[in-house]
């Protein structure tokens, strides 16, 4: 199944994929409020409300009010690598807020204070059901799906200290969608994460090779605080950052950043 939040004249509302058209389901202004429910997914799945063909309406990130967005950094081998770091033992988290996030086709503002804007091309996980104290082997349970992000970082200010909040929370910097799929229509495995910068791929990885896997995040974090259903976690980025590269490479008005993760769909970010 694929749920979408889309924008309407009345509103948000939640709504079913059905090939070309996004189905409303009635009642859940969002894929937040119907995740909420605890019989979703047949709420989802019965729903009949009003249809929208694809091209005729907007698409609102997918959980506009998480009570939590929980990013992993340094995620993937290559990254890691190619920021000169050694492999960790343990997650490197660090938090957003709801107000970071933006649509999936929405503009992002280039910043006066940073000009080093750079992208972060990543998987997410949308928690579907409360976790508290969970295993890695039942956090699969509590996944309601997975979709793209964009975690715009502002590098500049990110590294004006050892914490990096500062460079990762900037007002709606964060691009998620453009959908969620649940975990029986993707596949982690195969699933191949690609960014582009004005159509010049930048990053391609495979998400196979998270060193912490979504399962292992959401246990992780459970063990600490509860899980709510429409949180999202950031599983990071692989390599191919414009900071890594040799000249450093950043973002600037004009631009169009797109990140795709097969399975899924594609954020597609202009820079203005």
């Amino acid at each position: 199944m694929r749920l979408a939040t889309v924008r309407t004249p009345d509103g948000t509302s939640a709504a079913r994929v059905d090939g070309e058209e996004f189905t409303e389901i009635p009642g859940y202004v969002d894929v937040g409020a119907l995740l909420a429910d605890g019989d979703w997914r047949q709420v989802a799945a019965g729903a009949s409300g009003r249809r929208h063909r694809k091209g005729d309406v907007e698409l609102e990130t997918v959980v506009p009010r998480p009570s939590k967005v929980l990013c992993a950094g340094l995620n993937y081998t290559g990254h890691i690598q190619e920021m000169g770091r050694e492999l960790p033992e343990y997650p490197t988290l660090f938090a957003k807020f709801a107000d970071t996030l933006t649509g999936p086709a929405d503009a992002v503002a280039a910043v006066a204070e940073d000009p080093e804007m750079d992208w972060e091309g990543e998987l997410a996980v949308v928690v579907g059901r409360t976790a508290y104290k969970v295993s890695e082997e039942e956090a699969g349970e509590h996944i309601a799906g997975f979709t793209v992000a964009n975690d715009i970082s502002m590098r500049g200010w990110q590294y004006r200290s050892t914490e990096w909040l500062q460079g990762k929370i900037w007002a709606r910097s964060t691009p998620v969608g453009p959908v969620l799929v649940t975990p029986d229509e993707f596949d982690a495995g195969t699933a191949v994460l690609r960014t582009t910068l004005n159509g010049t791929p930048v990053q391609e990885h495979r998400i196979a090779d998270l060193l912490f896997t979504p399962a292992h995040l959401v246990a992780y974090v459970s063990t600490m605080l509860p899980l709510r259903p429409g949180d999202l976690i950031l599983t990071g980025t692989p390599g191919g950052v414009g900071r890594a590269r040799t000249p450093r490479w950043y973002m600037k008005p004009g631009d169009l950043v797109e990140v795709t993760v097969d399975g899924i769909g594609t954020v597609s970010t202009p820079i203005v």
